[in-house]
């Protein structure tokens, strides 16, 4: 005759609870799933740090309108300008993680802002991003006044070692992307120049076209129309190839100063931790997105080179790039002013 164990109310109600539990665990990751995977169900933020008709948001607006027909979701773009670019990007650095507030980031500018000033700048540039994509970069180009008797890069070094300390650079302020490459110029090739640092682009070029300084290296769409004008002579652009809409302008590669290509460069990001299948997502609309020619052609109208990445390669390029200016803030001894 076979005999019952007991039953233990207490291992009953153990196996039951954990039986809930597992239940539960179960419907909430389906839930997330779900949530990941019907992404957008709602507008998105897209966080500008920079005010309007600037290059970044000119970049955020064109990538608004085409995210917002490819996912179905208004993409919405906010300007929040501040310390540089700083203060906006902090903003969604605290953001929640879930999509729904995205960085269209100048990411040479916060660079240099993380690695000049680490105490003022509200984000870590190692830990409070999901990179999606690098979607575009803005080449620089040497200028000088018509009055210069350089012709190229080589003739302006020489002209700079002739008389040391002669020949003056204006940038669009101290820490500007225009300020590190002069920094990384007289680095590189061991002149004495003048930095003459300016409240934006705008100023410095006015000064330039006076006469009242020398040379600058600014980006090309500020720059170009005073080019084709012939009120500023081009020297080279500081990229590998030559830029579309200056054609004729050799590249600092031509030129035998390779280390010296400097681009602005912009990315799309969202706050660490966002969830994987949400930045695959977007990072797979943009990947055909920037593919079009018609979104090049918009973006090269701006200035802006369209360029695509996976979130991995965008992460890498982003920690390269505050590498390369941590290191020359470091070895030139640059402090913010």
């Amino acid at each position: 005759m076979k005999t019952t164990e007991p039953v233990n109310p207490g291992m009953r109600r153990r196996k039951l609870f954990n039986l809930v539990a597992t239940a539960l665990v179960a419907a909430g990751a389906s839930g997330a799933a779900s949530a990941q995977t019907d992404y957008p169900n709602k507008p998105v933020r897209l966080v500008v740090p920079y005010a309007p008709g600037g290059a970044t948001d000119v970049i955020g607006r064109v990538l608004a309108k085409q995210l917002s027909d490819a996912l179905g979701q208004q993409f919405v773009v906010d300007n929040r300008a501040g310390a540089g670019g700083s203060l906006g990007a902090g903003q969604v650095a605290k953001s929640p993680a879930d999509g729904y507030t995205l960085l269209m980031g100048a990411f040479t500018s916060h660079t240099i802002n993380a690695a000049l000033t680490p105490a003022a700048t509200p984000f870590d540039i190692h830990k409070s991003f999901s990179h999606i994509s690098v979607v575009g970069t803005v080449p620089l180009v040497f200028v000088v006044n018509p009055n210069v008797q350089a012709k190229s890069v080589k003739e302006l070094v020489a002209l700079a070692k002739a008389s040391p300390g002669s020949v003056t650079f204006a940038s669009a302020g101290n820490g500007s992307p225009q300020h590190l490459s002069i920094e990384m110029f007289k680095r590189q090739t061991q002149v004495e120049v003048v930095h003459v640092p300016y409240k934006g682009s705008g100023p410095a070029l006015s000064d330039l076209l006076g006469g009242q300084v020398n040379a600058m290296i600014d980006t090309v769409p500020a720059a170009q129309s005073q080019i084709k004008a012939g009120k500023l002579r081009a020297l080279a652009t500081t990229t590998k190839e030559r830029v579309a809409s200056i054609p004729d302008i050799a590249t600092v590669v031509e030129a035998g100063f390779p280390d010296m290509q400097v681009s602005s460069m912009f990315a799309l990001s969202a706050p660490a931790g966002t969830p994987g299948a949400v930045i695959q997502k977007i990072n797979s609309a943009l990947k055909v997105i920037l593919s079009r020619q018609d979104v090049k052609d918009s973006m090269l109208a701006q200035g802006t080179i369209a360029t695509y990445s996976t979130p991995d390669e965008s992460a890498k390029i982003i920690n390269a790039e505050y590498a390369k200016w941590a290191r020359l803030i470091k070895d030139s001894d640059i402090k913010a002013e």
